[in-house]
């Protein structure tokens, strides 16, 4: 199979980045819809059978013809292309689909053995200050038991480091993100870390058959068995930080210790006190739903600005662009949705191992009420409340040396292994 960037009329699809730009512009493709137009473009000279796009795309040859008619129809919508039109995509009837837009290959060419994507290695480098970088990443999938593939990373050399997803998060762009660039590298600095996307999120699959609390703790174990992990230190991040309590408080002989961020005990719903908090709660979802798709900025910045309250404009733009370029309108609502639920109190009075919780003292978006209530419930924990207003403590804050500093002497504990 020839590889490459494929171009075709003013697109430009890059496999090794998983990634789908027009004139220049990233276009959001889910997982599955993006393995699907990887196969076509590759094969561009001839029809591909709908047992190829089975086998290849879903791994199986039982999928549904909803499935893959969605899948198809996602493709199309990507590309400026309908059913009716097909202009890029022609249907032959009775044999499969073929991509009959004229298509250029730029780059090296050669034989690949696997058409999807369980692996993407990029070749070694080493950063100009000895930091870890994305080439040296390492991509796996590894499929959940409901059939949705979670996306996996490693990059670093030394001990282990595992990281519970949360949201907003891309392993291939966030290595350019205002957001995440820092996080990786510093949390990544000796020692191997390990995250992923969280189903519906970055290079997981968008589409997926449940999207609730446990599935998110089930994918969690998910990428601990396929990354071969035994016993290792936990970090949960914003919402990650409920995941990494459950996941302590099932598996106390894998959790070494734990590491809780911008955590809370109760999502925003569970913790509303009155009528207006609820509706400020309520406000969070509706500016989702509203906001997300529209190409006016105005209704992301709100998010934005709480993550990095004290932010530029142009800091705001990038995280309103990075923030798109993670999932669809119609998962973040879900997301929040779900987060506002959670209620992670009896799970947290029952971890054991250390666990050193971090908060923003002003922090806007998750309350410091929420850290000192995690400190109450969880009985090895000890509280640090860092001089910021950041969700997200940004690389520029003199927080951030704090934050990381705290994360190394905590690691470096012999009691906490």
């Amino acid at each position: 199979m020839v590889h490459g960037v494929f171009r075709f009329e003013d697109f430009e699809l890059d496999p090794a980045r998983f990634q789908l730009t027009r004139a220049g512009r990233p276009v959001r493709v889910e997982p599955r819809a993006f393995d699907l137009l990887r196969l076509l473009v590759a094969h561009h000279d001839r029809v591909v059978t709908k047992q190829e796009i089975l086998e290849h795309v879903w791994g199986t040859e039982y999928v549904s013809d909803a499935a893959l008619t969605t899948a198809l129809r996602t493709v199309r919508r990507a590309v400026g292309d309908t059913g009716a039109d097909q202009r890029v995509i022609r249907t032959a009837h009775g044999r499969g689909y073929q991509l009959v837009a004229p298509v250029r290959v730029v780059g090296p060419a050669g034989d690949d053995a696997r058409h999807a994507p369980p692996r993407i290695v990029a070749s070694p480098a080493i950063a100009d200050d000895a930091r870890p970088s994305a080439a040296a990443q390492e991509i796996r999938y590894c499929a959940a038991a409901d059939g949705a593939r979670i996306a996996y990373a490693t990059v670093g050399e030394g001990p282990v480091l595992m990281k519970a997803a949360n949201w907003i998060t891309h392993l291939d762009l966030e290595w350019d993100s205002p957001v995440w660039s820092h996080w990786v590298r510093g949390l990544a600095r000796g020692r191997t870390l390990v995250r992923y996307d969280e189903r519906g999120c970055g290079m997981s699959d968008w589409t997926v058959p449940g999207f609730s609390f446990e599935d998110w703790v089930t994918d969690l174990e998910t990428v601990v068995a396929a990354a071969g992990l035994e016993r290792f230190p936990l970090l949960g991040v914003s919402q990650g930080a409920a995941v990494a309590i459950d996941y302590a408080a099932r598996h106390p002989e894998q959790v070494s210790s734990l590491i809780l961020a911008g955590g809370y005990v109760l999502g925003r719903m569970k913790r509303a006190r009155d009528d207006a908090e609820r509706a400020e709660a309520a406000l969070d979802i509706d500016l989702a739903r509203v906001g997300w798709g529209r190409e006016d900025p105005t209704f992301m910045r709100v998010f934005a600005s709480q993550f990095l309250p004290r932010g530029s404009q142009q800091e705001w733009d990038e995280f309103t662009t990075f923030q798109r370029r993670t999932t669809s309108d119609e998962n973040a609502v879900r997301f929040l949705e779900e987060f506002a639920r959670i209620d992670v109190t009896a799970q947290a009075a029952r971890v054991r191992c250390p666990t050193l919780i971090l908060h923003s003292r002003d922090d806007g978006r998750v309350p410091v009420e929420q850290a000192r209530a995690l400190a109450s419930l969880i009985p090895r924990s000890r509280l640090v409340l860092l001089d910021s207003a950041s969700h997200l403590i940004g690389e520029g804050e003199p927080a951030w040396d704090d934050f990381l500093a705290h994360i190394d002497d905590f690691l470096s504990d012999p009691s906490h292994s």
